[in-house]
């Protein structure tokens, strides 16, 4: 499972800054300033769990059992925190109303702060 965490947050991190260039060069004409700024709170909040991934899965600190879990509440709270916000924010371009689903967006962002939370759960059990 760690290979599987580690790639996955690289595939989050690559994504992010492909994401992120996208919107600096080729949405900065399209989108308004409001909306070019919230696709970037999407982006920076995905570069941050893939962070959080890369740690989780590079340290010995975080117990199998916990990666697990924390891969998974980071990798669903992303597609819908990050991609509900992606989606939001590009409303205007698109025929689908993105605000019709926009309820996934505070879910998502539940999914990402469960995941710190189980991280703190896992450090207050460790053994000194």
């Amino acid at each position: 499972m760690t290979k599987i965490i580690l790639i996955s947050a690289a595939i989050l991190g690559v994504l992010s800054i492909i994401l992120g260039a996208f919107a600096s060069h080729g949405l900065k004409a399209h989108l308004s300033p409001e909306n070019l700024q919230t696709f970037e709170t999407g982006v920076r909040y995905q570069m941050y769990h893939a962070l959080l991934l890369l740690f989780v899965g590079s340290t010995s600190l975080v117990s199998s059992g916990y990666k697990n879990i924390i891969f998974y509440l980071v990798i669903f709270g992303v597609v819908l925190f990050s991609g509900s916000i992606y989606g939001l924010a590009t409303n205007q371009l698109s025929s689908f109303n993105f605000k019709s689903i926009g309820f996934i967006t505070p879910i998502g962002g539940l999914f990402l702060i469960a995941s710190w939370v189980v991280l703190i759960i896992n450090f207050v059990k460790l053994k000194s």
